[in-house]
């Protein structure tokens, strides 16, 4: 696993584009359409520059043969009441490197960072019954509830959402933005 910083992340968008296509052709909803234009899917990925320059976005990538093959994000918040929690947002690996246990690993990378950042609790919501909602089942993840036509999925339909959370061990951890 690789974190990208601000700096690095110009160098990894064509890759990350690419992944990010290829998840929303593959039916995952993770917030775009079917098709998903690679120019589109670019500017996504430029527009968390500013969030990773401050530390309000934490980046991860995994690589195989040299191309990026899966990312997954640790959101921040800047509320003040809410600095124990993150959240977990585009676990995305490649139909090509499924099965390799790179979801698992990215999202054990993300909970390890989130527990020495100190946060005490994770939340992430997904499309309710799609391979990701069993993946974060099977890592310990606990269901807090289900929204009815939360989101469309790539073809457009609406489909409920599943919103989970996990609670972390404490450990003391840096509170700063650094």
């Amino acid at each position: 696993m690789e974190r990208v910083d601000a700096r690095g992340l110009s160098a990894l968008v064509p890759d990350l584009a690419d992944l990010l296509v290829d998840a929303v052709a593959g039916g995952a909803s993770v917030g775009f359409l079917h098709p998903l234009a690679a120019a589109r899917a670019r500017e996504w990925w430029r527009s968390l520059e500013p969030d990773l320059a401050t530390g309000r976005l934490l980046l991860w990538t995994t690589r195989h043969a040299g191309r990026v093959v899966g990312t997954a994000q640790l959101r921040r918040t800047d509320y003040e009441n809410g600095r124990h929690r993150g959240e977990v947002a585009k676990l995305l690996v490649h139909r090509d490197a499924r099965g390799r246990g790179l979801g698992r690993a990215l999202l054990t990378t993300v909970e390890q960072a989130a527990t020495e950042l100190g946060m005490t609790l994770l939340l992430l919501d997904t499309q309710s019954g799609s391979p990701a909602d069993h993946l974060y089942r099977s890592a310990g993840w606990v269901e807090v509830g289900v929204v009815p036509d939360h989101a469309l999925d790539p073809a457009g339909a609406r489909q409920p959402t599943t919103i989970f959370r996990k609670a972390l061990r404490s450990t003391p951890g840096p509170r700063s933005r650094t």
